[in-house]
């Protein structure tokens, strides 16, 4: 069983940063690939990025790509997704994921965040 606790969401202006942030506990950190995933007002979850589980492999959707970098410290069992150049289209629930390798589809992971809502106004 692995517990997931997201935060940093938050309103912010076009252009602008922020960077999310995901605890785990409850099993060895460095034995679980994670990743990234948002929803969209009335819109399918998407894969935002993902991360291997020493973190030398990372992986990202298309409409993130050059903005949007994932990391983990796995001595702090935490994983990490700065978000840059923030555009409006990017406002979400976001939410962190745990499973056993980096796969883009949501049903490949086993445990999830409670999602933190990030809103860009333009």
């Amino acid at each position: 069983q692995v517990r997931l606790v997201d935060s940093g969401g938050g309103l912010v202006h076009t252009g602008d940063s922020l960077k999310l942030t995901c605890v785990a506990s409850g099993r060895t950190f460095s034995s679980i690939a994670m990743g990234w995933f948002r929803q969209p007002p009335g819109k399918e979850r998407e894969f935002v990025a993902g991360i291997s589980r020493s973190g030398g492999e990372t992986f990202y959707g298309d409409s993130v790509k050059g903005r949007f970098t994932i990391s983990r410290d796995n001595a702090k069992s935490t994983v990490y997704l700065q978000l840059n150049k923030l555009k409006a289209e990017d406002t979400a629930v976001y939410y962190c994921a745990a499973g056993s390798v980096v796969v883009d589809a949501p049903s490949g992971y086993h445990y999830w965040g409670q999602g933190t809502l990030v809103t860009v106004s333009s």
